[in-house]
């Protein structure tokens, strides 16, 4: 804890479609400066938990505040310019340019009718460079593959510059190299600038090595929540996620591992 007041508090909260209850009862604080794992089995509301925290969807029953407003009172812009999103896919019908999608992150912060000012497009090109996309940036996100797709969306989000980063999979479709230039970025960007991420993430060793803390959904409830070093254990492998592993303390990192049992 860091002994100010929680960046979101989620008092039992409860989220479903007609009679498909989704997510039951979630109750926890989640402070800023901190890199969260979010993890789960498929279909256990991990996308449904960030639809919620970014205001894409509201709590049919309980409460979830944000800076100690409810997510729902915010507008757009507002919230836009304090939280960013990546979201699964690239969802966009016109043949934009990478470079427009990633200056689509600074439009919460351009005064309307105005140009990007040279902040902007700072802002842009270092995102662009982070992501390895400078090469890419007059090409059509249409003609992209899925892994660039994927760093498009990581680099508008950082471009967006806010305190708040949510991401949904972020190295979905990526090969290993930007797998691991992605989480370290995310890493270094919460240790250096004191921002809070929260991503789903299916590789559980990559969410010890890299996460804080780690919020494990099961059949829709919060399982648990807590520090990496708490929460990642054999036993809760084998009960979430129904597999078998060996975890192990890895001394040069200080963190747990996780090795699977093929066999």
């Amino acid at each position: 804890m860091t002994g100010t007041a929680p960046l979101f508090v989620l008092d039992r909260c409860s989220f479903g479609y007609t009679a498909t209850p989704v997510l039951v009862d979630i109750s926890m604080d989640l402070d800023s400066g901190r890199f969260y794992g979010l993890l789960g089995p498929n279909g256990s509301g991990k996308t449904t938990l960030l639809d919620l925290l970014t205001g894409a969807a509201h709590p049919l029953a309980g409460r979830l505040t944000f800076h100690g407003r409810e997510v729902g009172t915010y507008g757009k812009a507002a919230l836009a310019r304090l939280l960013a999103v990546v979201p699964q896919d690239l969802h966009i019908s016109f043949d934009f340019t990478v470079y427009d999608v990633v200056m689509m992150g600074r439009h919460p912060f351009i005064p309307r009718f105005s140009p990007p000012s040279t902040a902007d497009i700072d802002l842009v090109q270092a995102a662009l460079a982070e992501m390895d996309i400078s090469a890419l940036q007059h090409r059509s996100v249409m003609h992209l593959s899925g892994g660039e797709r994927q760093r498009v969306l990581v680099a508008r989000a950082l471009a967006q510059n806010t305190p708040v980063l949510l991401l949904d999979e972020p190295t979905a479709s990526l090969d290993i190299r930007h797998t691991l230039d992605i989480m370290k970025i995310l890493r270094r960007k919460v240790t250096e600038t004191g921002i809070t991420v929260i991503a789903t993430i299916h590789d559980l060793d990559l969410a010890s090595v890299f996460c804080d803390e780690l919020i494990v959904l099961h059949a829709g409830s919060l399982y648990c929540h807590g520090p990496v070093a708490a929460v990642m254990t054999a036993p809760l492998i084998r009960e979430v996620f129904a597999a078998e592993a060996v975890v192990f303390n890895d001394e040069l990192l200080g963190k747990p591992r996780v090795q699977y049992r093929y066999a």
